[in-house]
């Protein structure tokens, strides 16, 4: 009896890209439009394996995601668990969503996300931005998503991921 790939490899695989697109330098005036692409990796997982991926993986990717953005500890790893969460109390209504409907429970978990590391760096004064700029990113994930998803999907299911 030939045993499955645990696919394990493929989710860790998918969190080392993410981090590497969210690092990949873009030029000052395009900075508020990246994509925030950990969190909609993690979004992803959540959803799609909520069993494996839940709020502690979400924390130590956020915590691995302070240190790579050398943020405050623990900035990321908070505003990741409460996405996670979230999307763990949702992912059977998100699996059933249409990709413009995902787009937008993307767009309102990424914008969270945001919100609360912005107020954080505020409040640390860490940063003294008072625009609304920043939620820019969000709206590109938003964007980005069903084209994020139909890849994962694919991946996923190519693997045998489960």
């Amino acid at each position: 009896m030939i045993q499955r790939a645990n696919g394990r490899w493929v989710i860790v695989l998918s969190f080392l890209v993410a981090y590497l697109l969210a690092i990949v330098p873009f030029p000052d005036w395009a900075m508020h439009y990246r994509p925030q692409w950990v969190a909609m990796v993690l979004i992803y997982w959540v959803i799609a394996l909520p069993y494996r991926v839940g709020m502690g993986t979400a924390w130590l990717i956020g915590a691995f995601m302070d240190i790579l953005e050398g943020s405050l500890l623990g900035l990321n790893a908070l505003s990741f668990a409460l996405m996670a969460y979230i999307a763990l109390n949702l992912h059977h209504r998100l699996r059933m969503f249409s990709a413009l409907q995902q787009s937008g429970i993307v767009l309102a978990l990424v914008g969270l996300h945001m919100t609360i590391t912005h107020w954080i760096k505020v409040g640390t004064e860490q940063t003294d931005t008072v625009s609304m700029l920043f939620l820019l990113g969000a709206l590109s994930s938003a964007f980005v998503w069903p084209w994020l998803f139909v890849f994962l999907r694919q991946l996923r299911r190519g693997f045998d991921v489960r």
